[in-house]
């Protein structure tokens, strides 16, 4: 029980991360397409500033969580993607280090070169998140002692990339949906304008990654075995019709809600398919990763939910209080940005 619990906390803080900090990469992936002028640029980094940095504690919790919890998994995962996760790492060192300094230099080739590396860890972080959490649902070569063997498969690769188109496009349309929310005049309608492009391509590659799944990974197989856990794609399809329902309706920040919520059950309907798994073996699924041979003594896990029970709700409240507080929308300030 407690092990299943541990899998429940370990999931929460991923999706969290992914719905809010997916804004801010929309947002990076955005401003070439969007800002027009200098003016432009500012609004659309204030439209993050006061957000992004928080909405990273929970990328913190989750790996917190995941070597409290589950230190066998931790290990395995940072040695077989090892090179994506530190790739990760680095891009968001990066998004970090142009989003900071840019009010710092007063020339424009300064800033330009910065928002360039902005736009480009954007694109690069998102992309690899989907690779690594792909690669997760399809299972890795694997061995008994969580050792990767052999080259990587093609049914691996594509499923792979396929879920890195996934993630660019979601969180493409998630951050154009923010801005088209926290900004004005003709900003906000370009921002609302590509929204609506990018709607109908965020849906058909969600039926492609749907029928890659169905095709190349055991999750479906998962599903049939514990037909219960369906609601969880089921409510992902309801909040991406209710998405495109409000985005045709000019309500942006219900539009950006409801895409909140079909990204974080993205993530759920993944890991309700390979649970009690953490890392699935292609090769032998006596060889998966599970809650059960991965977990953390007892005394450990009721520690760690005693300290998630009473950390979650304060560090939710505190974000909900700074979304309260900067909830109008993003002028520009010639003091910064």
């Amino acid at each position: 029980m407690l092990a299943s619990i541990g899998f429940a906390l370990w999931g929460l803080p991923w999706a969290v991360y992914f719905m809010l900090d997916g804004f801010d990469l929309g947002v990076g992936m955005a401003l070439p397409g969007l800002a027009r002028d200098e003016a432009d640029r500012k609004r659309l980094y204030r439209a993050i500033g006061p957000f992004w940095d928080g909405n990273e504690v929970w990328l913190i919790a989750a790996g917190g969580i995941t070597f409290a919890a589950f230190p066998r998994a931790y290990g395995v995962i940072f040695s077989v993607l090892y090179a994506p996760l530190m790739a990760v790492l680095f891009m968001l060192i990066i998004r970090g280090a142009a989003v900071a300094l840019r009010p710092e230099l007063p020339g424009a080739a300064g800033r330009k070169a910065l928002d360039a590396l902005f736009v480009g860890s954007s694109v690069a972080a998102a992309f690899l998140f989907g690779i690594v959490f792909a690669a997760l649902f399809k299972g890795l070569p694997i061995n008994a002692a969580g050792d990767w063997q052999g080259p990587l498969t093609p049914g691996l690769a594509a499923y792979a990339l396929a879920g890195g188109a996934a993630f660019l496009a979601m969180f493409a349309l998630h951050g154009r949906l923010w801005l088209a929310a926290k900004t004005e005049g003709r900003l906000a309608e370009r921002a609302g304008a590509g929204a609506k492009k990018l709607f109908g391509v965020v849906v058909a590659i969600a039926i492609l990654f749907l029928l890659l799944t169905a095709g190349l990974t055991e999750l479906g197989s998962a599903y049939l075995r514990r037909p219960l856990f369906f609601f969880i794609p089921a409510l992902m399809a309801a909040a991406l019709v209710m998405e495109g329902v409000w985005l045709w309706r000019g309500a942006w920040m219900r539009a950006w809600a409801a895409s909140c919520g079909s990204i974080a059950l993205l993530v759920f309907s993944g890991l309700a398919g390979i649970y009690p798994a953490l890392l699935p073996s292609s090769l032998d699924p006596a060889w998966d990763v599970t809650i059960h041979n991965a977990a953390s003594g007892p005394y450990t896990l009721k520690i760690m939910l005693a300290v998630a029970l009473a950390l979650v709700p304060v560090v939710s409240a505190y974000q909900l209080w700074v979304y309260r507080l900067f909830r109008g929308p993003a002028g520009e300030d010639e003091d910064g940005y």
